[in-house]
């Protein structure tokens, strides 16, 4: 912990549903520490409120279950990521699989923090909501990838742009949970060069 995190690490109370920013950056920080300390196998929101000197109701009001407070941990790892924007297409799609997703995942715990949330949703409704809402605010965030190959002129104006992130986001998902990131540099070529082919505005040309 930081000086900086012991200095604003007191107990805090909360101002009603509303998050307290000093409160919600302390805690973030403690989960983060955990995780990077501890691992998965540490972490808990028991443990998170102790290290952040907050009450447990209060991170629990924040973040209902385990998984999203996990999930807010690695979105903020995430952001520290920049999103693609090449000018091209195929370059955008191949940065986005390697930047965002793959290649994120094989970076430090971000790929074990991803694959325990998913695992919790399959037996928690609260961790299958949040990791929804999580999915569907960022594969909506990347179908601009596909917009604006479409404003270019790139590829069909009929291209579905949801369907298009599903299917690399499925490919992605896919070896994470299969434990088969590394190694996935060729396919990755493959998959992009399959849905440039296949959306390719004049096709044959």
């Amino acid at each position: 912990m930081t000086k900086e995190h012991q200095a604003v690490a007191v107990r805090r109370g909360s101002i009603g549903a509303k998050r307290n920013p000093a409160s919600q950056q302390a805690i973030l920080e403690a989960a983060e520490a955990i995780l990077r300390e501890d691992g998965l196998s540490g972490f808990s929101i028991e443990a998170v409120a102790r290290r952040a000197r907050a009450g447990k109701p209060t991170v629990y009001r924040w973040w209902p279950s385990r998984a999203a407070l996990l999930l807010d941990v690695y979105q903020g790892f995430k952001n520290e990521r920049q999103f693609p924007d090449t000018g091209n297409f195929e370059d955008d799609l191949r940065a986005f699989l390697t930047n965002q997703l793959i290649g994120f995942w094989s970076a430090g715990i971000c790929g074990m923090v991803f694959r325990s949330v998913i695992a919790e949703a399959q037996s928690d409704p609260g961790a299958a909501e949040a990791l929804f809402a999580y999915e569907r605010g960022r594969r909506k965030f990347a179908e601009v990838l596909v917009d604006r190959a479409k404003a270019r002129g790139e590829i069909d104006p009929n291209a579905d742009s949801a369907v298009i992130i599903e299917l690399l986001a499925g490919f992605a998902w896919h070896r994470l949970l299969t434990g088969r990131i590394e190694g996935s540099d060729a396919d990755v070529d493959k998959v992009v060069a399959t849905i440039v082919a296949a959306t390719k505005k004049n096709p044959g040309v």
